[in-house]
């Protein structure tokens, strides 16, 4: 794979979860277009947000790149592995897969219902296994590719009202180790990311409700402030085309210092 000087010309992502503009998914596919990506944009999100999406990305594509995208609710069965199927159809190729889709719990421990674990478990660890799964074949045959998963940094510390949450990003980072022990023989590399506080939209709406939530939140940022998504977009365009591919199985956090602490 060429290095971070050269781009992503002629390498093909599979982004999920790419359709909320204030969202991680979303600012990692336009890094990736703008790298010369060519794209599959996967999202449960209102079909207009995903046009968008789509347009934004072909907006900045420097070579022409083809940019497409398909709905997909990755809780049901069968849907990670259909996503890859069409992306195949479409491009021909998947050289990196990004597991972003995620959805959040709120709510103290012992008022779950089983519906609701089901849920949380199915997009954010369900889908990012059974999507991994299913590109190996191409992966195989092409002698290699990236996979990054999009974990959190409650997958490594604990937070109020997020039992569910957390157990699923901790699940992330463990399958990435086991994805890498496994798969990095065959040039398969497999690495997560880890972000902290970021101003995606539901932290917009939060401070929105409760200004001082960045005070109560933050004491902890060494930084001194929250991240944003294109910060960790950043370092999403690095694990995908870096040639440091010495690193394997690694989980990067990358919350402003908060887990400093």
């Amino acid at each position: 794979m060429s290095g971070l000087k050269d781009g992503l010309g002629g390498k093909v992502a599979v982004v999920t979860g790419a359709s909320t503009p204030k969202g991680i998914g979303n600012a990692i596919a336009r890094r990736y277009a703008a790298e010369g990506a060519a794209l599959y944009l996967v999202a449960e999100g209102t079909e207009q947000q995903l046009k968008d999406a789509v347009e934004a990305c072909r907006a900045l594509s420097p070579n022409g790149a083809k940019i497409e995208s398909g709905q997909f609710d990755l809780a049901e069965p069968g849907a990670p592995e259909a996503m890859i199927e069409i992306a195949l159809e479409t491009h021909g190729r998947v050289d990196i897969l990004v597991n972003n889709a995620g959805i959040r719990d709120h709510k103290p421990f012992g008022e779950f219902t089983r519906t609701e674990f089901d849920k949380i478990v199915a997009v954010n660890v369900a889908a990012a296994f059974f999507a991994s799964q299913a590109v190996l074949p191409a992966m195989r045959k092409q002698g290699g590719g990236r996979i990054i998963h999009i974990a959190s940094q409650m997958g490594s510390v604990a937070f109020d009202k997020r039992a569910i949450y957390g157990l699923t990003k901790a699940a992330l980072i463990h399958l990435t180790k086991t994805m890498a022990f496994e798969l990095g023989e065959e040039n398969i590399i497999v690495n997560s990311i880890s972000p902290g506080p970021i101003l995606t939209q539901p932290i917009l709406d939060r401070l929105e409700k409760d200004p001082d939530y960045i005070n109560t939140r933050g004491t902890y940022l060494r930084s001194g402030r929250f991240g944003e998504p294109e910060e960790i977009a950043e370092l999403a365009f690095y694990l995908a085309a870096t040639d440091a591919t010495y690193m394997q199985g690694t989980d990067l956090i990358i919350d402003g210092g908060y887990t400093t602490h």
